[in-house]
Parts: structure tokens; C-alpha cells; sequence
């Protein structure tokens, strides 16, 4: 009997066994339950221009931001997280600036939101967040001016270099492990009744 499907799948084993162990080991040394190493803003900190503090804001009531650009012509990359986020929150944004120019409203129902501006000149811009849940948030607002020149991301120290990034190339080698692990069992299935059908031949 051919043992190509055994060997396929021992190695889609194998990757699966490395991605989830590589996994585990960063979780646990990041330590999520008691650090704030998968708050967006500790992630990509040095990304941001400026990251507010928490905002409380109360259901049926609203809390505001504003944000001073440095630069004209230039895109504004803004987001909020949504720190204690429950299935259910709904955040209503008006973005407008001091000279009374209006941005858009946006709707956040999710954790995280994010979304580019364009600034063409130096500005205050206003963020008017309004609580349209039922439970009370705690938001968190990061801008970054012209993010594509920012090289934050790849510092070698930074944590999404040391965090993020294993961990996404883990989810892949084990997409990778099952995907080989399912060929190799169908090979396997599919030797096995050769096999059988070989031998009652015989």
C-alpha cells in the first residue's frame, strides 16, 4: 500500500503543531489578560500622531475630540476603538472642523473603525462621538497625518513587527497544515480502496 497520503498528512501535522505552538508562545508572553498588548493603540502606536485618552460616554449621550493637523494637502488617517466593546454598541461620528466645514457622519456597530480624510489645509478637526447603544463605552481616538510615509510598522521592535506580524504568518502555516493534512488524508482514503480493490482482484 502506497504511503504517500501518510506522509502528506504527518506533515500538514507537523506545520499545524509549529503554527499553534508559535501562537501560544506569543500569547503567553504578551500576556493579553493583563497588559494592554492588543489595544490598537499600544499595537500601532507608532503609527499615530496623537492617540486620546479613554472617553466614557454614557448611552443616549456624546463626548468629543479634537485634533490640531500639522500639515495641509495631506491624508488624515483617523480611528476609534471601541475599548469595552459589547455586541450592541452603535457610535453615530460627526467629524466637522472650526471653520465649520462638515466631514461626514459615520456609524460604528464594531470594535474598530477606520477611515482616511483628506486635509487640505492646516485645521482643527472635531469629533462629536454620540453613544446610540444601550451600555455604557469607552472609546479611544488615533490620527496619524499621511500614514504611507510612516515607517513605524516596520521597526523591528515595534509590536506589531514582534506581535502582529508571527501571528499572521502563523494563521497562515496553519491554514497551510490542515489544507496539506486534508489532501493527505483524501490520499490516504483514496490508497486504502485501491489497496482493497487490488487484493479482492487478486
Amino acid at each position: 500500500m502506497k504511503k504517500r497520503g501518510l506522509v502528506i498528512s504527518i506533515i500538514g501535522l507537523i506545520l499545524i503543531v509549529i503554527s499553534i505552538s508559535v501562537m501560544a508562545s506569543i500569547l503567553s508572553t504578551s500576556n493579553p489578560t493583563s497588559s494592554n498588548e492588543f489595544y490598537v493603540p499600544a499595537l500601532f502606536k507608532e503609527m499615530f500622531n496623537q492617540i486620546s485618552d479613554n472617553i466614557k460616554i454614557e448611552p443616549g449621550e456624546s463626548g468629543s475630540f479634537s485634533y490640531d493637523t500639522q500639515s495641509s494637502n495631506v491624508p488624515l488617517l483617523w480611528g476609534i476603538q471601541i475599548v469595552n466593546y459589547q455586541e450592541g454598541d452603535n457610535l453615530s461620528i460627526l467629524i466637522s472642523s472650526i471653520y465649520g466645514d462638515k466631514y461626514g457622519v459615520f456609524t460604528q456597530d464594531s470594535s474598530v473603525i477606520f477611515e482616511m480624510l483628506e486635509i487640505t489645509k492646516s485645521d482643527t478637526i472635531n469629533f462629536e462621538i454620540q453613544n446610540k447603544g444601550s451600555s455604557v463605552v469607552d472609546v479611544v481616538v488615533m490620527l496619524s497625518e499621511d500614514p504611507d510615509k510612516s515607517n513605524a510598522l516596520s521597526k523591528p521592535n515595534s509590536p506589531f513587527m514582534s506581535i502582529v506580524l508571527p501571528l499572521a504568518i502563523s494563521g497562515i502555516l496553519l491554514i497551510i497544515g490542515i489544507i496539506i493534512l486534508l489532501i493527505g488524508l483524501i490520499l490516504y482514503f483514496i490508497d486504502w480502496k485501491n489497496n482493497r480493490t487490488d487484493k479482492r482482484n487478486y
